[in-house]
């Protein structure tokens, strides 16, 4: 957690003093992030843990992580622009040649698209998840 701190201070300096730095290093800065956070998390369960379960459990967290990824992936672009993979889903959208979906109403929704919504997504995802097994819900 520090580490990813510090990198978030880092990117904030630079996006005011150094924009354009700052916008070739916005991706690398939510790597950096991700990988502090994931790589904490398996360190403290490994020093705690044999070498067996431990590998288990990296293996585990890395195959759940991309399923968490995939799905976010696929809610936000299937909502946001109406492609999966940048196929049409719910047909045309194109002004004036309207099919599918679109046909009867249907706009793109394009807050889905917007980093924020991919906090909600995995929200919604933690409040089913805990909805359908109540033994995940912590007591206070």
């Amino acid at each position: 957690m520090v580490v990813a701190s510090l990198v978030i201070i880092v990117d904030q300096v630079l996006a005011a003093f150094l924009p354009d730095l700052s916008a070739k290093l916005s991706v690398f800065v939510g790597l950096i992030i991700t990988n502090c956070i994931i790589m904490g998390r398996l360190e403290a369960f490994a020093m705690a843990n044999k070498p067996w379960p431990s590998i288990l459990d990296g293996f585990g967290n890395g195959i759940g992580y991309g399923a968490i990824l995939i799905i976010v992936a696929v809610f936000r672009e299937l909502f946001g622009s109406g492609t999966l993979m940048g196929f049409p889903i719910f047909g045309n959208a194109l002004p004036g040649e309207e099919s599918g979906l679109y046909a009867i109403g249907y706009q793109n929704n394009n807050l889905m698209i917007l980093p924020p919504m991919a906090l909600i997504i995995v929200g919604i995802i933690i409040w089913v998840q805990r909805s359908r097994n109540k033994a995940l819900i912590e007591e206070h």
